[in-house]
């Protein structure tokens, strides 16, 4: 039976969008750059050998990032630094859990509520956010090196834009644009 929706009546379906589409693409540009700061994090001479291993035998993925990136220098609630990262306090709770056992973050008591505890950098979790911060900047030089510095300016101001921007999407910008233009 042929297809009647509207789309497939008005355009032939290609499939090759869904390969290329800004957010693929962001996705991948994204994994490439994680992948990219933990093996040279796992080579950094800095990081205590134990986490270098893990890092080298890719037991430290990405996820586990997101307390590196998250996480304040003066620790945090465990729903903040959840909330912070985009995921459920469960899983960010498991994440902290490997952290603490890695020697990266240790939990200790809130000095403004004594109920809850904080998430806090070790010794050892803050020469990793050292080493991730080197990474990090290596990464960037090396997307500067690799786009040109004309192209990653415009992708770094593009994407700090986007970023930044209204989650309520375009209508509300529209919008307000034809309410002045009705008005004038």
């Amino acid at each position: 039976m042929p297809d009647s929706s509207p789309l497939a009546a008005s355009t032939p379906m290609e499939d090759g969008w869904r390969q290329t589409h800004l957010g693929r693409l962001l996705g991948h540009a994204m994994r490439r750059f994680d992948a990219r700061v933990l093996q040279l994090m796992a080579r950094n001479v800095e990081v205590p050998l134990a986490l270098s291993n893990l890092a080298a035998r890719d037991q430290v993925s990405a996820a586990h990032v997101h307390i590196t990136r998250h996480l304040a220098l003066q620790g945090d609630r465990l729903t903040d630094l959840a909330q912070r990262a985009g995921m459920t306090k469960q899983a960010m709770a498991t994440l902290v859990d490997q952290c603490e056992a890695w020697g990266l973050v240790t939990r200790e008591a809130d000095p403004l509520d004594a109920r809850a505890r904080r998430v806090c950098f070790t010794p050892t979790g803050l020469a990793w956010l050292q080493a991730f911060r080197d990474a990090v900047a290596q990464t960037e030089a090396e997307f500067r090196a690799e786009v040109g510095k004309d192209v990653a300016t415009v992708v770094a101001i593009g994407l700090e834009a986007y970023a930044s921007g209204d989650t309520t999407g375009d209508a509300g910008r529209s919008g307000s644009r034809r309410d002045s233009a009705r008005a004038g």
